[in-house]
């Protein structure tokens, strides 16, 4: 599906937006009720990424097709190692084959784990047989990407003995690996994380619960964009959203601040106003915490006609797409002046913005949706517009109710 957008009629946006819930916060969630069964969960996303999770969670033997979904991958590989009885060859998209699993399945083996590659050493396809594991020490760079981490978390306390995980280095992603932590805690499974050890103890049972998913942080990232890019005056609201939230992207509310965008917490709900126009010429992010809004934040500023610097984005290159050359190549082509390294982006001020220009998506939600905001400012092409479904299949409905000119081609 291909995507013509331009602004809407009207420059001053109001709106009221449902989001559903987040992504991460599901998965990690529907791992764990298929631990604990008296565990209920509202508020589910209605994303790609954890219907997989959950059709993957029901097979016993044979393959597991798990297409782009990255996390699903990592949080599947440690389940399926820990429970005995099963017998899956864990596999996924083509994009998936290349995506490196090295680290988790040693970290699993060292624990008595039985995972066999079907193809190249160190990537999917994976043989995993399920079996009990007795071992209670591992380790991991304390670098790679939290996915690879929290999946080792999540079945540790199903584990005979535990888990003391022993993370090598300087630590990245952290509020991801404490969003993990928290639901443990919800629980009432006991751990702690001091210095870089991370220490979970058994629990074979947890009493009943009813969990509430909080929308996802992620997807309200395209709305800031969307008030920062409008009319002084422009305000959206957003829900169900908390303002001491588990997920590191909730860190947008401080970001936007620096392209004008207040906001004001109520009851389940975020109102975004943008209150002045953005007066720097360059701002200067570290992203290591929360590398999933480097995206909407890079378009932001270009749409602004501003530059940017961003870094801590070393887990970009093995998402869906290599994020960096991806914001490269399409920035470049409305008139950007950018460069990536294998862990920055720098872009620099310039208020050249061509119209009409075809956006490719990489088959990356996230290239779709953080460049729609740009419509504001010029008309553009979104091609495969439908790989929003993977964590937001909303999205374009959502937009139109903002009165954006939207239509296929």
């Amino acid at each position: 599906m291909k995507l013509h957008l331009s602004a809407p009629p009207n420059s001053l946006l109001r709106s009221r937006i449902q989001i559903t819930g987040s992504k991460s916060e599901s998965n990690r969630l529907l791992l764990l009720q298929a631990l604990y069964p008296n565990i209920t969960i509202d508020n589910l996303s209605n994303s790609d990424d954890s219907e997989v999770m959950q059709q993957g969670l029901q097979i016993h033997r044979g393959e597991v097709d798990i297409h782009h979904a990255g996390t699903a991958m990592r949080f599947l590989t440690a389940f399926f190692a820990s429970q005995e009885g099963r017998d899956v060859v864990l596999t996924g998209s083509k994009r998936m084959t290349e995506r490196p699993v090295k680290v988790l399945v040693d970290a699993l083996r060292s624990l008595g784990a039985e995972i066999a590659y079907v193809g190249n050493e160190g990537y999917p396809p994976i043989q995993i047989k399920g079996k009990q594991l007795l071992e209670r020490k591992a380790s991991l760079p304390a670098n790679i990407s939290s996915q690879y981490i929290s999946a080792l978390l999540l079945i540790a306390a199903r584990l005979e003995n535990g888990l003391e995980l022993e993370l090598v280095g300087k630590i990245t992603s952290v509020p991801y690996i404490d969003m993990t932590l928290g639901l443990l805690s919800q629980l009432g499974i006991q751990n702690s994380f001091e210095g870089n050890t991370i220490t979970i103890a058994p629990k074979v049972s947890v009493d009943p619960v009813n969990l509430v998913v909080e929308s996802d942080w992620s997807s309200a990232s395209y709305f800031y964009s969307i008030v920062a890019l409008g009319a002084v005056g422009t305000e959206i609201q957003l829900s169900a959203y908390r303002e001491n939230s588990l997920q590191g992207d909730s860190v947008l509310a401080e970001v936007y601040k620096r392209f004008g965008v207040e906001t004001a917490f109520g009851e389940q709900t975020v109102v975004l106003r943008k209150t002045r126009e953005c007066q720097l010429s360059t701002v200067d992010f570290e992203l290591s915490n929360a590398p999933d809004i480097a995206q909407t934040i890079a378009v932001s500023c270009f749409g602004l006609g501003m530059g940017c610097h961003l870094s801590g984005l070393h887990t970009l290159k093995i998402k869906e797409t290599d994020r960096l050359e991806a914001l490269q190549t399409e920035l470049s082509k409305l008139g950007a002046a950018i460069s990536v390294t294998d862990r920055t982006l720098t872009l620099m001020p310039t208020t050249t913005m061509k119209k009409d220009v075809v956006i490719d998506t990489y088959n990356d939600h996230r290239m779709a949706m953080a460049f729609a905001p740009l419509a504001l400012k010029t008309s553009l092409i979104i091609n495969d517009a439908e790989v929003v479904s993977k964590s937001y299949p909303d999205y374009w409905k959502d937009l139109k109710s903002l009165q954006f000119n939207i239509s296929e081609l």
